[in-house]
């Protein structure tokens, strides 16, 4: 693939994979705070599908976790930080709560239920333009055992007809009787104001945990991997998007541009052919959304090369997820 041009850029991605103790938040030191500030860990639960990685985006102002129709998008749990005057949220995004069909499955539900267990609070998000339903309630049961503070979100409150605002919500109520009920739409933001204040207040007192305009920790190996990721399940749909998996091989900065090398991994053959299309169409469509994505987060032009493997059973074997850091720890 030919390098594009350089795009409008947003601000740099920060990288904090070298931040130096001293690092300043808000010009206090990490570890220091001003007083009744509160910080800590929340994980995003729900689900697959209901919108947790749009509402994550959507509360940090900026782009950290990719986003599909696709169920089960979510792989990795992904940490992104939001700071208010008030307090620092750590948001951990989880892979969607749904019965695994192999170990990739139970790799991604077992990850979720670490992340439940090592955070100050959990925010479980429903399709709340929907009744609650079975998945809901073995998600609630999970929660109850846990001795986790718990918050519900009600997302796609913009979907919802008013007359049936209230009948929507008594069901969520009757399932989970004890918990705080906020209606929201991650994607407009409705809500997510009044969300984040209440969010905040049930988080302990404490310092800093990351600089102040930090938005996320995660490592730009991973954060590229998975813009490419989104760009497959994009374009091909319910075709090949569970079969897929991405490794980031190089990133080189020759100054000019940064250079990317990466390969896709499918289970068949029949999976390669579409992801690579007539004459590479499909690869190239991939590779240009993928690009532009990276631009913006490197903030500067971009060369990537795009490579398709085929490893049959990937997401059966413990070898191969664990190399791809898929270990459910």
């Amino acid at each position: 693939m030919e390098p594009s041009p350089p795009t409008d850029s947003l601000p740099p991605f920060p990288d904090l994979s070298d931040l130096p103790a001293e690092a300043l938040a808000g010009g206090l030191a990490l570890g220091q705070s001003p007083p009744g500030f509160r910080s800590g860990f929340v994980a995003l639960v729900g689900r697959p599908n209901v919108g947790k990685s749009t509402l994550l985006n959507q509360l940090v102002g900026e782009k950290v976790a990719i986003t599909s129709p696709v169920a089960q998008t979510t792989r990795n749990r992904l940490r992104a930080i939001l700071t208010t005057p008030q307090a620092q949220l750590v948001l951990v995004d989880t892979p969607g709560i749904h019965k695994p069909h192999h170990l990739l499955g139970e790799r991604l539900v077992q990850s979720a239920r670490v992340a439940i267990g090592e955070v100050d609070q959990v925010l479980l998000l429903v399709d709340g333009s929907q009744p609650a339903g079975r998945g809901d309630g073995f998600i609630v049961d999970l929660l109850a055992r846990t001795q986790r503070p718990v918050q519900v979100a009600l997302n796609k409150h913009d979907l919802v007809d008013p007359a049936q605002a209230a009948e929507l919500e008594a069901s969520y109520r009757e399932l989970a009787p004890d918990w705080p009920l906020h209606p929201v739409s991650a994607l407009t933001g409705a809500g997510t104001t009044e969300l984040v204040e209440a969010l905040a207040a049930a988080l302990p007192e404490g310092p800093h945990l990351y600089p102040a305009d930090a938005v996320s920790d995660q490592p730009e190996q991973l954060l590229l991997a998975e813009l490419i990721r989104e760009q497959v399940l994009e374009h091909t749909r319910e075709e090949v998007p569970h079969s897929v998996a991405v490794q980031v091989e190089r990133i080189v900065d020759d100054g000019p541009r940064t250079a990317v090398l990466a390969t896709v991994l499918v289970e068949r053959s029949s999976q390669k052919g579409i992801l690579i299309g007539k004459g590479g169409s499909m690869l190239r469509q991939i590779g240009s959304g993928a690009r532009l994505q990276m631009q913006k987060l490197i903030d500067g032009p971009v060369y990537l090369e795009l490579f398709v493997k085929v490893v049959p059973n990937w997401r059966r074997s413990a070898s191969r997820l664990a190399e791809l850091g898929y270990r459910g720890d």
